[in-house]
């Protein structure tokens, strides 16, 4: 017979930038097997603008046997909807620790590969101002329609790599269109499954220029 209790679990998150400068906050929400220390390297060469905070997944694990590397995963289809509830419950308080002290003109969030799908739960709850969502499959289990603001000033974007592994050509033009078809502003690049600068530029360029 299954039970469950809750305790008290130290998440991990990584910061760059100075907050009391930024006018931006961009949450970044890494992929299936990354560490948060590592993929907030992609963001670091961003201006001083920018408030950068990566949270990591809560379970981490050796990517190859027993040794070695280690990555982090949001969740796995176990005890799915037990991990997506302490996923949200983590995000919005880090957040609430983030703005308990600082003011920011706007709040943007990146979600990567697997972290585009906790990134897409959180927004439904928390409706930050601008979604980037890269190299993700939308979930299943939420409505789109309902994780957009329906403030006119948003601007949602999707980017994904035509190289990207994880995809094959028929599937980049079916989750390209589904996007599109959804209000999403797209860019489809030319290299593989990372965050690519020239892209990630134009897409923070577009959002303050829509500010």
């Amino acid at each position: 017979m299954e039970h469950q209790l809750v305790c008290k679990k130290t998440f991990r998150y990584y910061t760059s930038g100075n907050p009391q400068k930024a006018k931006y906050v961009l949450y970044v929400l890494h992929g299936y097997g990354q560490l948060a220390e590592f993929f907030i390297k992609k963001f670091e060469y961003l201006n001083d603008n920018y408030f950068i905070v990566a949270p990591e997944g809560m379970h981490r694990f050796y990517l190859k046997g027993s040794s070695g590397r280690v990555g982090a995963s949001w969740m796995t289809k176990e005890a799915r909807e037990n991990d997506i509830h302490d996923n949200l419950n983590w995000l919005s308080h880090l957040q609430n620790e983030i703005l308990k002290n600082n003011t920011f003109e706007k709040e943007i969030v990146l979600g990567f590969s697997q972290g585009g799908a906790t990134a897409a739960r959180w927004n439904k709850i928390n409706n930050i101002h601008n979604q980037i969502y890269w190299a993700s499959v939308f979930p299943p289990d939420i409505n789109i329609k309902n994780t957009i603001s329906q403030n006119n000033k948003t601007n949602n974007y999707f980017a994904l790599g035509n190289q990207d592994e994880y995809f094959n050509e028929d599937e980049q033009k079916s989750i390209i269109q589904f996007y599109a078809k959804n209000g999403f502003k797209t860019y489809h690049f030319n290299g593989p499954h990372t965050i690519d600068t020239t892209t990630l530029n134009s897409i923070l360029d577009d959002i303050n220029l829509n500010y």
